[in-house]
């Protein structure tokens, strides 16, 4: 069930395209909202708002906000006439959109039976937390070329609005063009699922694709039970469609919970059990003693005898960062905290920035057929 409260809102914090984060008063307290204008509409100050408070009450949730299910005391705006498909299917917010399949381009029309992505390096994440160090990494080594692309699936958030990150890396230049697939939206393009995401990036030029959920990977502490496990099916979807997978392991040794230690078992999962074809792994430098558990990890594992493991070394990851003014955290914790976890994320972009400079691809516009 919905724990819905009804509140008034008392003041528009801040906005962004798509999301105003508000402060409601709910029975006599202030507290942090977030408001959709693509679903609810914009609100101002004195709105009376019906609010979704079920995540914050049990202490859940990226960034503990309620949510605005409804503008009570004005009427909304009707949907644009494109667009068929909806998401969030048969729910109460089931939203319309114009997804990439629906649109009038000769890639999409007449030609998906031999659709090929043409050994497009497409670099696939487990965590929102990893498409900073990537973006940033790739950009500084590959140049402004290359169009980056940011493929998000709907294993977080499904709003794309939600993560302040990806309007930064926007703002900064580092990803260039943004696609929401399942029923992720938001982004600017739509598409039905992973397969035909990478279709239309790769036909509207993308030098290469990083593919990562957004905020909020669900987890159960279980084998099976999360949604990153989503990075193994990736890694096939990239094979089947000719692509060049290039998958980020999630490395740390800051992370007090055993099953986080060294690599998580997220990807030992994903990428020994999940992903039936090949990916290649891109790893720091470690100490002695940290690259003996990472490879005791790799071979129980069986990632070692499916997928390539290279070793790239990123330097300074505060160089990386910093020279795009990026300061950012995992589970709460910074670089100098967590050096394993960026350096592993930097390694993935500069890696694929050799190989989109070493002329394996560059991405053009054009017909993919």
């Amino acid at each position: 069930m919905i724990r819905k409260r009804l509140g008034s809102v008392s003041s528009i914090v801040s906005r962004r395209p798509g999301l105003e984060e508000i402060t409601v008063d709910i029975e006599g307290r202030p507290e942090r909202a977030i408001n959709y204008e693509y679903i609810t509409g914009p609100v101002e100050a004195g709105d009376q708002v019906l609010l979704n408070t079920t995540a914050v009450s049990i202490n859940l949730g990226t960034g503990g906000y309620h949510f605005v299910m409804a503008v009570l005391n004005r009427n909304g705006s009707d949907p644009g006439l494109e667009g068929h498909i909806m998401k969030l299917r048969y729910t109460p917010l089931q939203v319309k959109v114009l997804s990439s399949e629906e649109r009038e381009q000769p890639a999409v029309s007449g030609c998906q039976s031999k659709v090929s992505l043409d050994g497009m390096p497409v670099i696939i994440c487990s965590l929102h937390s990893m498409l900073a160090p990537v973006s940033a990494a790739l950009r500084s080594r590959a140049g402004d070329g290359p169009k980056i692309v940011y493929l998000m699936t709907d294993g977080g958030s499904l709003p794309i609005w939600f993560s302040h990150l990806v309007h930064q890396l926007k703002e900064k230049g580092l990803v260039d063009e943004t696609i929401t697939c399942g029923h992720a939206f938001g982004g600017d393009y739509e598409a039905v699922n992973i397969y035909s995401g990478l279709i239309w990036a790769r036909a509207n030029g993308a030098g290469a694709v990083i593919a990562a959920m957004g905020p909020g990977v669900v987890g159960t502490a279980t084998m099976f039970g999360n949604t990153a496990i989503e990075q193994g099916e990736i890694v096939n979807a990239v094979n089947v469609l000719g692509g060049r997978a290039i998958a980020v392991p999630r490395i740390s040794f800051a992370d007090s919970r055993p099953r986080h230690f060294g690599i998580s078992h997220h990807t030992l999962t994903a990428l020994g059990k999940i992903a039936l074809t090949g990916c290649t792994m891109v790893i720091p430098p470690l100490g002695e003693k940290k690259k003996s558990v990472v490879e005791k990890q790799l071979l129980e594992s069986g990632i070692l005898l499916k997928h390539q493991v290279v070793e790239m070394d990123p330097g300074p990851v505060e160089n990386i960062l910093g020279a795009y003014g990026l300061s950012i955290t995992t589970m709460g914790r910074d670089v100098s905290k967590d050096p394993e976890f960026f350096a592993t994320a930097c390694s993935a972009g500069l890696y694929t920035a050799e190989l989109l400079k070493s002329g394996s691809d560059q991405g053009t516009d054009r017909n993919i057929c």
